[in-house]
């Protein structure tokens, strides 16, 4: 009889130091992602480009930034939406990559080396408005063949 009731009571130790355990890991598992949620920056500027093959190199040269995780640029407000982790990069490195890709941004020129080599549809006025309200629409290109 002795034997029942100290495997019980050794049984019922056991539950309570592993749900101690669980509790313990739950809770350090909801610090760590409240944390990665407060070092995302959302951030919004303008960009030049025409087309929706720009569409895909600008989202690419952003995305391509280490700590972006998503990058949305619109062909009409000329404007990209970028969500990128602070702990890694900053603003200026997202508006470089860009700038590098050939394109323009509010704080930086396009690389006129990569400007150059961009499909002709791809070649934006470099006096184009980048509008935030979008309330301005771009030009038509439909009647470009590319």
């Amino acid at each position: 009889m002795k034997k029942v009731i100290l495997s019980v009571a050794v049984i019922i130790a056991m539950g309570f130091t592993s749900c101690k355990n669980e509790t313990k890991k739950e809770t350090e598992t909801n610090t760590t992602e409240v944390s990665k949620e407060m070092a995302m920056t959302d951030l919004s500027f303008g960009v030049r480009g025409n087309c929706g093959l720009c569409k895909s190199t600008i989202e690419k040269a952003a995305n391509n930034v280490d700590g972006v995780a998503s990058a949305n640029w619109d062909k009409d407000k000329k404007k990209i939406d970028v969500s990128f982790d602070s702990s890694k990069t900053d603003e200026m490195a997202i508006h470089n990559a860009i700038a590098e890709s050939g394109y323009d941004t509010e704080k930086v020129a396009g690389s006129e080396k990569a400007y150059e080599s961009l499909p002709d549809c791809c070649k934006y006025d470099h006096d184009m408005e980048m509008n935030h309200s979008g309330d301005v629409k771009a030009d038509d290109h439909s009647d470009h063949d590319y």
